[in-house]
């Protein structure tokens, strides 16, 4: 970085990425800095600028030896695990040769969550940082270091009485050719091996697949389905009332196409005078989009994926941005990432999912003007179709 780009960098002031310090203050404040920044998307840490005015009051020769020597140690001692940073000097006041400034860059972390030496873990939030308390919070940051996942979880409350063996069976049959009892397995059995019933409770992906009512046990896992005269999400001008899709994940699928379909306008592109058209978006990839919701969505976020139908366009809202600092660019290109597996396995044998990590690459080929959006602020995955002008 130049001594012109690092003041551009500090004329636009502190923010989630960019944190100024004009001391090491405290070992332990520094620590929470660093914590806070490798649990989010990482970031950089600037010494020798006051953080209230962004003046950059500059370090000398023993103060940046100093400094490097206690940011190593703090890195290594104070923070659980320990975190490889970064440090650069830069000079910005070349006249008087006085006026350094040292540059810590943080990566995200591939070992969350982080913490201090209390056991505290810290998370940024916007410009400043907070310790994280909300067991979901810190359940997600498990789940992005892949040491846990959420379908894999127990659903409290749920037992074998809660699994629809009907839907169950016919799954079954239809993975291995037989029924469980010709494999013999009993119900239990069966429904243990599949990982569905683990300790005597439902998994999370059993319930959102198998069970008699998930929504009983898990309320926020739906759809919300709107549909708006005009193009704004802040109106109020229904075309019906919205509407919660509910039931298990392939029969959400079922009612959130019927919807979609239902809402489409059919255009004539050269059929019978009696036919009723071509849809104006293609119905291969609003399947792919809207799969792709539901079996890649953030289950640790209790929110529900939100289908909403404009004049102007239709957008697939799901809670959670993409995983594992994976970008826009590379599912574009079928590069795969699954966040949940569990259901991804499931998700092969009773909706039309290949599994294959080309789903929005085929959605693309068959409707090319689809915009992804990867909300990292927001943390939601934005789908948004353009529609025909009538």
């Amino acid at each position: 970085m130049t001594a012109e780009e690092l003041k551009e960098l500090i004329g636009l002031g502190e923010n989630s990425k960019v944190q100024f310090k004009e001391i090491l203050d405290s070992p332990d404040s520094i620590a929470a800095e660093l914590i806070a920044f490798a649990n989010a998307r990482g970031g950089v840490l600037i010494f020798g600028v006051k953080d209230k005015t962004g003046e950059i009051t500059g370090l000398d020769f023993t103060a940046l030896q100093t400094l490097n020597n206690k940011l190593s140690t703090i890195a290594n001692e104070s923070v659980k695990p320990p975190l490889f940073i970064i440090t650069e000097a830069i000079l910005v006041d070349e006249e008087t040769g006085k006026k350094k400034v040292l540059i810590v860059s943080i990566g995200e972390g591939g070992n969350k969550p982080y913490k201090d030496r209390n056991g505290a873990i810290w998370m940024k939030q916007g410009a400043d940082k907070r310790r994280l308390t909300d067991n979901d919070e810190i359940a997600r940051l498990f789940q992005q270091s892949g040491r846990l996942y959420a379908d894999e979880m127990e659903v409290a409350g749920t037992n074998i009485d809660d699994a629809d063996e009907r839907l169950f069976a016919a799954y079954f049959r239809t993975l291995f050719g037989q029924t469980y009892e010709e494999k013999h397995l009993s119900f239990e059995d069966a429904l243990r091996v599949k990982r569905i019933l683990r300790n005597g409770k439902l998994t999370l992906a059993g319930l959102l697949f198998f069970g008699r009512d998930p929504q009983a046990f898990k309320p926020s896992f739906t759809i919300k389905a709107v549909s708006y005269f005009g193009n704004d999400m802040a109106g109020t001008a229904y075309r019906s009332k919205p509407e919660y899709l509910t039931g298990t994940v392939p029969e959400l699928f079922k009612q959130a196409m019927m919807y979609i379909k239902s809402n489409l306008r059919y255009l004539q592109q050269g059929q019978g005078f009696n036919s009723i058209g071509s849809p104006e978006i293609s119905l291969i990839a609003l399947e792919e989009v809207l799969q792709n919701a539901l079996i890649h969505r953030e289950y640790y976020k209790n929110a529900p994926v939100r289908l909403l139908v404009f004049d102007d366009r239709l957008e697939i809202i799901s809670p959670g941005k993409l995983p594992n600092s994976l970008t826009v660019e590379e599912i574009k290109y079928g590069n795969p990432v699954t966040r949940n597996s569990l259901i991804a396995a499931f998700s092969t044998h009773t909706l039309p999912y290949s599994g294959l990590g080309s789903g929005l690459k085929r959605a693309l080929e068959n409707q090319p003007n689809i915009e992804f959006i990867n909300d990292v602020e927001g943390e939601q995955f934005i789908v948004k179709i353009p529609r025909c002008q009538p």
